[in-house]
């Protein structure tokens, strides 16, 4: 898959899964934005890339505002001419028994998860329908897109909203070749993961090695982590994928804990 000279805005891109998918998207010819809270964060993995021969710039994004969204992607779009590609990526975890839920929380997931995918998503396309080439929007959800666990309410019910996000998005792009399509990674081994284990092994009352071998993996087929290189491989093909024919789809990468 090639994204020669394509722009692709990354959000949650200063880390963990996204930062991994900005750097296989710069390998592969695209011209990346890397945006993120962290705003000197973001600067770094936009060094990393333009040291390597890459072409990349940092935008400061907070996805829950519609100013900081519009104003970064309309600084993408003067800085590289358009916007081909959204990862939509940004995301956080907050554990609580539904009863203990603090609703301040559960708003604050859902208008990260939520919000922040439909307010990237309306910023980029008319960016994509001016250009008439199209387009790709990547969503980023999570086995917890197609079930649930214990403890993760807001986060379970925000992921299973990105589904209907992406096939709303998949129909009303598809007369301007823009497709919509979400990852649903299992567990990775990221700083959110790592913040979760000791989280859920008191609210479970449970050790920490229970947590990952008996909650986490437990419905893997071989106890594997899914890696952050397993989820920007599957980024990078809906990215790159030429027509509709991969448009309103969503592909689990889990090492099978679940299976459709």
């Amino acid at each position: 898959m090639t994204l020669q000279d394509k722009t692709c805005i990354v959000t949650g891109a200063a880390s963990g899964i996204g930062r991994e998918i900005a750097l296989t998207y710069a390998r592969a010819g695209g011209k990346l934005v890397i945006a993120d809270l962290n705003l000197p964060a973001a600067q770094a993995v936009a060094d990393e890339i333009q040291s390597a021969g890459g072409s990349a710039m940092a935008v400061a994004m907070d996805v829950t505002s519609e100013e900081q969204v519009n104003a970064a992607v309309a600084a993408a779009v003067a800085a590289f001419g358009g916007v081909d590609i959204l990862v939509s990526n940004a995301g956080v975890q907050i554990v609580h028994p539904i009863e203990d839920y603090p609703f301040a929380d559960w708003k604050k997931m859902l208008a990260i998860h939520l919000d922040g995918a439909f307010l990237t998503t309306k910023a980029c396309i008319p960016h994509m329908k001016a250009a008439g080439r199209g387009g790709s929007i990547i969503y980023m959800g999570s086995v917890h897109s197609k079930e649930a666990s214990v403890l993760k309410s807001a986060y379970v019910t925000a992921k299973h909203g990105l589904i209907g996000l992406c096939k709303t998005m998949a129909k009303e792009g598809g007369p301007f070749g823009i497709r919509a399509n979400v990852i649903c990674p299992g567990f990775v081994r990221t700083p959110l993961v790592d913040k979760q284990i000791p989280e859920q092994a008191q609210a479970l009352g449970i050790s920490e090695g229970d947590v990952v071998k008996n909650v986490m993996l437990r419905e893997t087929v071989d106890g594997e982590f899914t890696t952050v290189e397993d989820v920007a491989a599957v980024a990078l093909l809906f990215a790159g994928f030429a027509s509709n024919a991969l448009t309103g789809q969503s592909i689990v990468v889990s090492h099978g804990w679940f299976m459709q």
